[in-house]
């Protein structure tokens, strides 16, 4: 059955936890929505996961205020020694995190985690 109306939710966000976390964004990431997301890293990142996966394929929409989320999420995983890597970028987002050059920050690799490099 096909859906006549579009999703209540401009976003949707589903988180898998695990080891490898994957967090699944579906929708138009822009200021009203922002922190749905923010809050759902956050959350992820806390946990401690070996690395966070943000899954985009379905993400329709980002403005500045999505892109400084993605932001703020590799910034926390930095500083956590979490890998933040996106997976399954659309076309039109490429294209944004080529121009503004986030797409060459969150390519950067996490610095290990102190705890990691003890053991090493």
């Amino acid at each position: 059955m096909s859906r006549l109306i579009p999703d209540p939710a401009p976003l949707v966000v589903d988180v898998e936890d695990g080891d490898d976390t994957v967090v699944t964004v579906r929708g138009d990431l822009d200021f009203p929505c922002a922190d749905v997301l923010r809050l759902a890293l956050t959350t992820a990142l806390d946990r401690g996961p070996a690395t966070l996966t943000v899954d985009v394929e379905r993400l329709t929409f980002i403005d500045s205020t999505g892109l400084a989320v993605l932001v703020h999420a590799w910034r926390r995983g930095q500083d956590a020694g979490v890998p933040v890597a996106l997976r399954s970028a659309p076309p039109f987002l490429t294209s944004i995190l080529d121009i503004t050059g986030v797409g060459e920050l969150l390519a950067r690799p996490a610095p290990r985690a102190a705890s990691d490099a003890a053991t090493a």
